[in-house]
């Protein structure tokens, strides 16, 4: 078993801001699992909601729920929004006799639910797959290629793994997209999918994907929208300065999860990622997955001019804000773009995480950064000495 130390820890920390805490992420990526640390599945103080038993003990939630004192977790909350009112209830209660860990796989309907009646009542904590630092940087590659989804990076083999995405996509496909509005046939839904990921790493533009379904652009929005919601896609967006160069304005796309974007590419083996067009494009995607997660920055974005000047990752930690280049080369460079954004956005320093192992100064507020570097956060990124 892999253990998940700073997890449990972001969710103790959250309990102490207030009584319910939401644990979201996609599906299979190990909340249950996490929870069950907490509370055990056989407790009177764990509901499933996909478990026919757990909603017939919730048939009258408000009584079965007070009586309970300590952790209780209710599992694919989005399934009963009519409990929400009764956690506010129970949450607003004098002393407070429990607390509530609510595990979700739908980032909107949990949130707008929770907006109306959890409001300052209840802290987000947002998990995926397996970090690198959790799987050990010796099974970078493997992490790499197959992902962070537990069954997916656990597989035997890398064809028994794939074998899983396959089937997990086929099923996602078929079962939770149509429950939250997407009402095309499978087929066409695969497709789609696919379309996003050959833009992943790309700035997005409905208008080709409208034309294949067709639909109107707001639509394709709309089921982007959808798909970033259950967390398999990130809507990098871009900053925005008050400078006269002309900035690009639309969202960049990533797959947020390496192991399904090379199953939609049908990248099979490392030999076949080495030798994919989206090879840069992975390894970008996924160094700024592995920095959100190991940051935890207060917003992230990219930035992008028309006259050609980007960066990857634009985040705001506090009052400053920083920068990521991901380059996927032996030794990387100052270029103009850094030099640019260095400037015009007012950063306080850029790293340019690369595959190497050795940490150099590109300029006084510039630093080449091996990738395995990164899991020591803020300082192994931006300090001169690491």
């Amino acid at each position: 078993m892999i253990e998940r130390p700073v997890l449990l820890n972001q969710i103790n920390t959250a309990f102490r801001r207030g009584p319910v805490v939401a644990l979201l992420g996609p599906r299979q990526c190990g909340k249950t699992t996490l929870a069950r640390e907490l509370v055990l599945p056989d407790s009177q103080h764990y509901f499933d909601l996909e478990d026919p038993v757990s909603m017939a003990r919730l048939s009258e939630p408000r009584n079965v729920l007070s009586d309970l004192k300590g952790m209780v977790v209710i599992d694919e909350v989005q399934r009963y929004p009519e409990l929400f009112p009764i956690l506010r209830v129970l949450a607003d209660r004098k002393p407070s006799k429990s607390r509530f860990l609510i595990l979700g796989s739908a980032s909107v309907e949990l949130i707008k639910h929770s907006s109306e009646s959890l409001a300052g009542r209840m802290a987000r904590v947002v998990m995926g797959g397996f970090s690198l630092n959790e799987v050990g940087k010796k099974n970078f590659e493997r992490h790499w290629l197959r992902g962070g989804f537990p069954k997916s990076f656990l597989a035997k083999t890398d064809n028994d793994s794939l074998e899983w995405r396959k089937d997990f996509i086929q099923s996602f496909i078929e079962k939770d997209l149509p429950s939250h509005g997407m009402s095309l046939p499978p087929p066409t839904l695969l497709k789609f999918w696919t379309m996003i990921a050959h833009y992943h790493g790309q700035v997005w533009n409905a208008a080709d994907p409208a034309r294949f379904l067709g639909v109107s652009e707001m639509t394709v929005k709309r089921y982007l929208d959808v798909l970033s919601g259950v967390f398999m896609v990130r809507q990098l967006q871009p900053w925005h300065v008050n400078i006269k160069k002309r900035q690009v304005k639309a969202p960049k796309i990533y797959i947020r999860d390496a192991g399904i974007l090379h199953s939609l590419l049908g990248i099979r083996s490392k030999q076949d990622l080495s030798a994919h067009p989206k090879y840069g494009a992975s390894w970008e995607g996924y160094v700024i997955e592995e920095v959100i997660r190991t940051v935890e920055p207060d917003d992230v974005y990219y930035w992008r001019t028309h006259s050609g000047a980007e960066i990857d990752l634009v985040f705001r930690k506090g009052r400053k804000m920083y920068g990521i280049e991901c380059k996927r080369q032996d030794a990387p460079r100052l270029n103009p773009s850094i030099k640019s954004a260095l400037e015009d956005l007012k950063l306080e320093a850029v790293a340019v995480v690369y595959p190497g192992d050795r940490r150099y100064v590109l300029s006084s507020r510039v630093f080449a950064v091996p990738f395995e570097a990164i899991d020591g956060g803020m300082k192994s990124l931006f300090s001169k000495s690491g």
